[in-house]
């Protein structure tokens, strides 16, 4: 095969049609009628012009099943490619999530050509070759129509692994059900550049895929995206029924139409939760989902302090130790001190940590365990590519301060062991060093989540720590965030469940029978190499680290 530039298309010989399809006939798509107009007056349904009706660059449609959302994209489209470039014409390219699709939306898109534009176009099958990262290429069978504008409309069968090699339209269908959606998403950004656009369609498949985050981004205001939202219930009011009546030639009544509904509804039965996800444009919780929102935010309260989160720039760890000591300090000294002076001194306090080192975030949560027996998270703190010494330093800062600190557990697999080790070498046996393997999972994360049903959990109102406990999941029997799955937080960094994990060894560390004693530490005294020498400013750094930690600053 010959590589081509990426993103190119050749025209191939024409390939032979299913021996099923009737000659002349469209594929999918061809059973609109010859004499169908649709810019005639009435015959799109209200959300399908408003759909159309919006020429934002970037915009999103959380549908219901069969809203007739795609059907008006096809003629959108195709009044797109019909146009000259002058008249804002330029390449489209229909990315579905699964081949038939794409034959129903091109037989669409060729029928407007001839109502809309007076086009006889002849539908081909193509090859797009399209260049993948290591640089080799794959073929990619598509359908396409030509259009005497230059442009073309192209339905591609399955997701091109360069799409930045595309330029023009994009529109990505069902885009919740395509694999790595986030990725495809990212990659469109780049078709900005030239003037196109964007259009993602997609029924919900569940609150946490990648679709409802581009969604929830959109609604805050955290990217350009527009956002639409469709149910069956629109559909039906805006004159589906109507159409199914008059297409089948019965009489629309509206108690027929009520009933009509109804008895699509009823079909679910008892799954109440698939039924307003697919037809009410709802998502629901993941399949196993082991906690839902509403269980979650019951255990949140508005009175607890806001997540601390303390991001650092990548180059953060190449600067040298004494600026990465000041900086950490002074994040210890402005933003943690006051949090923890407001501690209460007479009720016990433990911690829970999950590491992360640059991918994700490391997570510190810190119950006070109230005599209702609540544990509540008064301290949260999030970390973001901050170096292992400084994450020391800063659990050490943490933990130093918490009044009747009586326990703490910590996720010690990979690198998060250097941590875990350190907590116990400076606090004891009191500090659990956590395998997080599958027999702990099963003997621990129950309580854990029994602990919501109960109420003796309480966090801060906070998205991130909403979401991260709406990944737990049953996998092969037990609770866990699932290995594969990844989100990104409101921040838009990508988050592995991080509270999740943290809070449920905080839960683990104040359900330990430990004993409890009180002590007051004497503190070191500084040795004459500690002593300031305004002398030697070369020496400064390293003197300022040890004058810290041997004033037990860290």
């Amino acid at each position: 095969m010959v590589d081509l530039p990426k993103g190119e298309w050749r025209d191939p010989p024409v390939m032979a049609r299913d021996p099923e399809e009737i000659p002349g006939a469209l594929p999918r798509g061809g059973d609109v009628p010859d004499d169908f107009d649709p810019l005639a007056e009435g015959v799109l349904m209200a959300h399908q012009a408003e759909w159309i009706g919006d020429d934002s660059t970037l915009k999103i449609c959380a549908k219901g099943r069969r809203t007739g959302i795609t059907f008006a994209e096809a003629l959108d489209c195709t009044l797109i490619a019909a146009a000259k470039r002058s008249a804002g014409g330029q390449n489209v390219f229909y990315i579905p999530d699964s081949k038939p699709k794409g034959r129903e939306f091109i037989g669409y898109a060729a029928h407007f050509a001839k109502t809309v534009a007076g086009e006889l176009l002849t539908i081909e099958d193509g090859i797009f070759f399209d260049q993948k990262e290591d640089g080799s290429t794959k073929a990619i069978s598509s359908y396409i129509i030509k259009f005497a504008s230059g442009f073309r409309i192209e339905a591609l069968s399955s997701r091109p692994e360069n799409i930045r090699g595309l330029q023009g339209t994009v529109v990505i269908d069902e885009a919740a059900f395509h694999r790595d959606v986030r990725d495809v998403i990212d990659a469109v950004g780049a078709l900005l550049i030239w003037g196109g656009k964007i259009r993602i369609i997609s029924s919900h498949n569940g609150i946490t895929n990648p679709f409802n985050e581009l969604i929830k981004e959109a609604e805050a205001k955290k990217n350009g995206f527009k956002v639409h939202t469709f149910s069956f219930g629109d559909a039906v009011q805006n004159g589906l029924y109507k159409r199914v009546c008059l297409i089948k030639g019965d009489e629309w009544s509206q108690e027929k139409q009520e009933a009509w509904e109804a008895e699509i509804r009823s079909a679910y039965g008892t799954r109440t939760a698939k039924m307003r996800q697919e037809l009410d444009a709802i998502p629901a919780e993941a399949e196993g989902s082991a906690l839902s929102r509403v269980l979650i935010e019951s255990c949140m309260s508005r009175d607890l302090p806001p997540v601390i989160r303390w991001d650092r720039p990548d180059d953060f760890k190449n600067l040298d130790d004494y600026e990465r000591e000041r900086q950490t300090l002074e994040f210890c000294e402005t933003v943690l001190r006051p949090r923890l002076e407001r501690l209460d001194i007479s009720l016990q306090h433990c911690i829970g940590g999950d590491f992360a080192r640059s991918g994700d975030k490391t997570a510190f949560v810190v119950p006070e365990i109230g005599l209702d027996l609540v544990r509540r998270a008064v301290l949260i703190v999030e970390l973001k590519n901050v170096p292992f010494d400084q994450q020391r330093d800063i659990l050490f800062y943490i933990g130093d301060r918490l009044p009747r600190r009586v326990a703490g557990a910590f996720d010690a697999r990979g690198n998060g062991q250097y941590l875990a080790e350190k907590a116990r070498q400076r606090w004891g046996e009191s500090m659990q060093e956590v395998m997080l393997s599958a027999s702990w999972y099963a003997a621990h994360m129950v309580p854990y989540i029994e602990a919501f049903s109960d109420k003796s959990v309480l966090y801060p109102f906070d998205a991130d720590v909403l979401a991260d406990h709406q990944a737990l999941a049953y996998v092969n029997g037990i609770v866990k965030v699932p290995d594969d799955y990844s989100a990104k937080g409101a921040d838009g960094y990508n988050r592995h469940g991080d509270t999740a994990p943290a809070g449920a060894l905080a839960y683990y560390a104040s359900k330990l029978d430990f004993t409890e004693y009180g002590y007051r530490p004497v503190r070191p005294t500084a040795s004459r190499f500690d002593a300031a020498n305004s002398q030697h400013d070369d020496d400064a750094p390293a003197r300022l680290g040890s004058m810290r930690r041997s004033r037990g600053i860290f």
